[in-house]
């Protein structure tokens, strides 16, 4: 790939692509060290409060259609803009969520895993590397974002299955054995979709995950500094925002969370916001990261019934 191997925390990863919303990778470091996960969402400051309460404004009915509309092409020259180059390779995955290690019935199973979203490959291949007996099925909404996985170097079809699929109305399972997946990540990807549509993704996904299998999240948490960096006229609902380039963010309390899941007939293992900070070095600024990781299983026949 064009990024280098390096190690990345976590808050690396799918943020804001505009200089408004992002600081570039160079820019950003971490303020303090490790991170603390709570069950209670992050206290704003009476500023920041004042700033959320005084988004009323929404976008027209015109311009959500419209953005629902564009909503692959958006993402798609977002990749052509930025090609390979954007994201760090997230080598912390396996650090975060030890079920990509832990959940064999011996260690030479082999894991059967499906990246919900894979973007261009930053988390299946550092997978790939580490762990031999592992096959990776990987979808994306963008085909441009496919395509660079599968023009990678490790990309292995015997290893690794890549494909374009829109989770909100394409079956996973004509790609995707039904119950046939161990582990489904999904890191920054459901805040990227409607909220109207997220719970259709969750099934969709569901039905190639086996009975008793894990689907691991992360994504952008209730008032993380992203959310409150979103300038007038970007709000399209509750906690859902659009950046300048088109693409659209939503910011996830851990109640609609689990309730959405739960509507998805998968299980809440462990759901706990992330508290981080970073410091922009160009501003001198140190700003709070919220993100929410958290672990969901679907139940067994008999645990069902």
């Amino acid at each position: 790939m064009a990024l280098p191997k390096n190690e990345g925390f976590p808050g690396d990863i799918k943020l804001e692509p505009t200089e408004e919303e992002v600081v570039s990778k160079d820019e950003v470091s971490p303020c303090v060290p490790g991170q603390t996960k709570s069950s209670a969402a992050r206290v704003l400051t009476p500023e920041e409060r004042d700033r959320l309460s005084g988004e009323r404004a929404l976008v027209s009915d015109f311009k959500l259609m419209k953005l629902e509309k564009d909503a692959q092409k958006n993402w798609d020259l977002f990749y052509k803009r930025n090609t390979t180059n954007f994201f760090k390779d997230r080598h912390w995955t396996t650090r975060e969520f030890e079920e990509l290690k832990a959940c064999r019935e011996f260690e030479a199973q082999r894991l059967v895993l499906l990246e919900a979203g894979c973007g261009v490959g930053n988390c299946i291949f550092p997978l790939l590397e580490d762990d031999l007996n592992i096959f990776v099925y990987a979808c994306d909404f963008s085909p441009r974002a496919v395509e660079f996985v599968k023009q990678n170097p490790l990309y292995c079809p015997e290893r690794c299955c890549a494909f374009q699929c829109d989770l909100t109305k394409d079956d996973l399972r004509e790609n995707v054995p039904e119950g046939g997946v161990d582990v489904v990540t999904l890191i920054f990807v459901l805040s990227a979709v409607h909220p109207d549509k997220m719970k259709l993704a969750l099934q969709n996904i569901s039905r190639v995950l086996k009975p008793g299998g894990i689907v691991l999240f992360r994504d952008y948490g209730l008032h993380d500094h992203a959310m409150l960096r979103f300038k007038a006229g970007s709000k399209l609902g509750e906690n859902f925002y659009v950046r300048q380039d088109g693409t659209r963010s939503y910011f996830f309390s851990k109640e609609f969370l689990a309730e959405l899941f739960e509507e998805a007939g998968l299980q809440s293992i462990a759901n706990d916001y992330v508290l981080r900070e970073t410091v922009n070095k160009k501003e001198g600024l140190c700003v709070p990261r919220v993100f929410l990781q958290s672990k969901f299983t679907k139940p067994s026949q008999s645990q069902s019934s």
